[in-house]
């Protein structure tokens, strides 16, 4: 009786006990699950260190070409063209006959003109005989002086009308001469403003064509005040004289190729264009070739100075942000920082940077994107990746030649 009524007392409480280990184990269980947080590894970087170089600085100016002498061919005198005698577009030489006007009406003039010579000498010598005939008798007062001073003067006015004579003559050859038109200089002839048939030189001497001298040729561009400056400090420190400068110059064509041959500067403008701030420059170029022909566009480009030592880095390693520029440099501990720097000119894949970075210092080239400031990265040199590139890949392992299995 007893036995029992201990046992039923002591199962409730044992009972109790159990439930409270249950609770402790599964309040207990969910700390159990809990994970430690991930750390992610340091990001791989490909860097390079700033160099030093010496950069020269190009300069691209736009112009246009013009031949070295431009001869414009008039019509002198009033006529109707009767030919053309040349090829248009073609070369000339010097004396070739371009044109002829109807010479027909300065015929007739030349031969009047040759006329009144002829009148005029008639009358030259009668008077001068008039004038020997009395000269003895004046001397011996035969005839009044009157008479004879009446005869000098009479061989004085018939000499002034010869001598009118003869110029009207000259004038008149002068412009039957004016009817053959011939090239003056060699070179290349402009297409014909006028055809046969056409009156020209009424009221003005009529433009018929252009000669243009195209080896060597011209070519003219527009400097700016301030860069003119610059080269103008540069000339004066050398002892040279801006225009006597001795700098060759390289001419970019409108299909993006270079001019074979190289120019050098041959004159400067007197004055500076007051409504674009800009001083024409002349430069000369050979061109025995004859590609080039006047009022063709380029570029000239030419090396306006040197920057000895410049602080370089590959373009890649540069990113802008509205007109902001920044690296990201790799310092002590492979700790990233992204700085903010000064631009200067390009050279090929390089950059030159003109403030805010250092000679040796690194630079991360690719996986910017992958940088926190302040972040560890894992830097590689880009010879590395260039090397690997480069290099014939390797065969994959395992991957031989499955030989049939013999019988």
């Amino acid at each position: 009786m007893s036995t029992a009524t201990s046992g039923n007392r002591h199962t409730p409480r044992g009972r109790r006990a159990a439930t409270v280990a249950v609770a402790l184990f599964l309040a207990a269980a969910p700390g159990c699950k809990k994970k430690e947080a991930m750390v992610l590894p340091a990001p791989e970087v490909w860097v390079t260190q700033a160099v030093a170089k010496d950069v020269p600085v190009t300069m691209e100016l736009v112009g246009q070409t013009a031949g070295s002498k431009d001869v414009e061919i008039r019509a002198r005198v009033e006529g109707y063209l009767e030919t053309v005698n040349f090829r248009e577009g073609d070369f000339v030489k010097e004396g070739e006959l371009l044109y002829q006007i109807d010479p027909k009406p300065f015929q007739a003039v030349v031969a009047q003109a040759k006329a009144q010579v002829a009148s005029a000498q008639a009358k030259l010598g009668q008077a001068e005989t008039e004038e020997s005939r009395l000269k003895p008798l004046a001397e011996q007062q035969a005839v009044s002086r009157r008479d004879y001073d009446n005869a000098v003067s009479a061989r004085d006015a018939a000499k002034a009308q010869l001598d009118a004579a003869e110029s009207t003559l000259e004038s008149a050859r002068l412009n039957l001469g004016y009817t053959t038109i011939k090239a003056p200089i060699s070179g290349l002839a402009d297409l014909s403003k006028v055809k046969p048939g056409n009156l020209v030189g009424r009221g003005e001497s009529t433009l018929l064509t252009t000669i243009s001298v195209i080896d060597p040729i011209y070519f003219q561009a527009g400097i700016t005040e301030a860069d003119y400056l610059k080269f103008a400090e540069k000339a004066v420190a050398a002892g040279q004289r801006l225009g006597k400068a001795g700098r060759r110059a390289a001419l970019v064509l409108a299909d993006g190729t270079v001019f074979a041959e190289k120019g050098t500067l041959d004159a400067v403008q007197r004055s500076v264009d007051a409504k674009t701030g800009t001083l024409a420059i002349r430069l000369l170029f050979p061109n025995p070739s004859q590609v080039l022909r006047p009022g063709q566009y380029g570029r000239l480009q030419f090396v306006s100075e040197t920057l000895a030592g410049a602080v370089c880095v590959p373009q890649k390693a540069v990113s802008e942000l509205q007109g902001v520029f920044q690296v990201v440099v790799v310092g002590a501990g492979n700790k990233a920082e992204i700085r903010t720097v000064k631009m200067g000119p390009r050279t090929g894949e390089l950059w030159v940077v003109s403030g805010g970075l250092k000679v040796g210092e690194t630079v991360v080239v690719e996986g910017l994107q992958q940088v926190r400031p302040g972040g560890e990265v894992k830097p590689k040199p880009i010879e590395e990746a260039r090397a690997e590139a480069a290099a014939p890949s390797a065969p994959a392992e395992g991957a031989e030649a499955q030989k049939p299995a013999g019988k």
